[in-house]
Formats: structure tokens, sequence, C-alpha cells
């Protein structure tokens, strides 16, 4: 699990809360049920009108995804195919589909299959391949719908306080009450740019990054599966699967697998 949205927005969040208690503000004034109501509400509305039905469901499934940030670190991907290129040497790729059953990995599973079941290397490349783009597309449909509402969220503040000052200039008759009813209407103005800046954006980008290292993963499976079809030798795939990823993403000390 890598925390760092949950650390991100709590930092945030307390930085605001620090910012309020120093000037002597008031919590109450800024928690006021109709912007809020206005401004989540509202966004939320316009992010399913600007997708799908499908693409909204997808995208609160994927919010556990952008908290918890579970990734496979590059290392580990390669130990698992070096050592699936190990059995492949010593047993044969027949052996591969013995090894699939064990997997929890869908994609890796398939792939293994697929040299198990002697697809040809062009073929089982273009399929691996097609089944990252779909995963591609899928993913950042989530990070989108969320970066879609973090650019609608300050707008629809700007509205909800253009009708909170209009409500203000009917009530021009009472003057004791227009400074509390002007502060109270640009709190909306803040709920739209905060929501979007604390919450929309940061998860957008999150899932975006995770995307990333997910589609990195699968590169490296698909790199090292058709190696292993093509008889590569389990330490020279590891280097070259090493060499696929950035060196601050790889362990300092990582020792390379010694060939059988």
């Amino acid at each position: 699990m890598d925390p760092a949205t949950i650390i991100g927005m709590l930092i945030a969040f307390g930085a605001l809360f620090g910012m309020m208690t120093i000037e002597g503000a008031s919590l109450t004034a800024l928690l006021l049920p109709g912007p809020m109501v206005l401004v989540f509400g509202a966004t939320i509305a316009v992010g399913i009108a600007s997708a799908t039905i499908p693409d909204a469901i997808l995208a609160v499934k994927s919010i556990p995804r952008a908290f918890k940030g579970v990734r496979v670190k590059p290392q580990e991907t390669i130990d698992q195919v070096v050592a699936l290129a190990e059995v492949a040497r010593r047993q044969g790729l027949l052996a591969l589909e013995q090894e699939a059953e064990k997997l929890d990995d869908p994609f890796l599973k398939s792939a293994l299959q697929g040299v198990a079941d002697g697809l040809d290397a062009e073929d089982l490349a273009i399929m691996l391949e097609d089944k990252v783009a779909t995963h591609e597309r899928t993913l950042r449909s989530s990070a989108k719908f969320f970066t879609t509402m973090g650019g609608y969220a300050p707008t629809i503040g700007i509205i909800g306080t253009v009708v909170s000052l209009t409500h203000v200039l009917e009530n021009l008759s009472s003057p004791g009450e227009l400074g509390h009813s002007i502060a109270a209407a640009f709190v909306a103005t803040l709920w739209g740019v905060l929501s979007a800046n604390f919450l929309w954006l940061p998860i957008g980008t999150r899932l975006t990054r995770l995307a990333e290292l997910d589609l990195q993963r699968m590169t490296l499976l698909v790199e090292g599966v058709l190696a292993l079809q093509a008889g590569s030798q389990p330490r020279v795939l590891g280097e070259r699967l090493r060499a696929l990823v950035p060196e601050h993403a790889l362990p300092k000390a990582a020792s390379l697998p010694k060939a059988a």
C-alpha cells in the first residue's frame, strides 16, 4: 500500500485548518450546507453528464485504488518472469500451463497459457498488446472522470457565488446583514476551488500515475513472456527486463538470478 494520497490530503486540509486557526476564522463559517450541496452535487452530476453511466460506475469503483495505491514493484515482476524462464528451461514450455494455474494475475495467466498452447510468437504479441491497450483505456477512463470533475468544480463554485450575491442584492434593505451574507456567498467559490484542488484533481492524477505503473508492469510481462517463449537464458532475460525500468525504481543491491 502506498498512502501518498491519504498523507497528502491530510496535510493539505491540515494546512487549511492551520491557516484558519492563525487567522482566527471559524470553521463553521465554511461548513454551510447550501454551497456544499451545490458544489459537490452539481460537480458529480456534470461529471456523469460528460461521460456515461458505466464510466461513472467504473470511476467510483476506482476510488479505493486511488487511496490504497496497491502496486507491484518492478523487481518483483522481473523475479517472477525469470523464475518462469527457469521452469521453461528445465521442464519445457508445456510446464508453464501448470505454473499459470497457480497465478492470480489474469494477464500473466493468459500469456503463459498462450505460450503453453504453442501460439505463434507474432500472434501472442498482438494478443498481449491488445490486452494492454484495452486495460490502459479502462484505467485512463477513470482518471479522466475525476480530472474532468476537477475542471468543472471551480466554475460551479462561481455559479453558487453569483446566485448568493443575487440574493444579497435583493436584501439591501438590511445593511447590518450584508457583511455576513457576502462572506457566505463566497463560500461556494471556496468549496469549488478547494474540492477541485484538494480532491478531484489529486485523485485523477493519482489514478493516471497508477495506470502508468500498471502499464509498466504489463510491458515487462509482455517482453518477458515473449523472450521466454523464444528461449532466452534466464540471467540475460533478467538483465534485459531491468534495462526497461528506471534506475530509481529498482533496489540498489538487487541481485540477478543465477543461471541454472
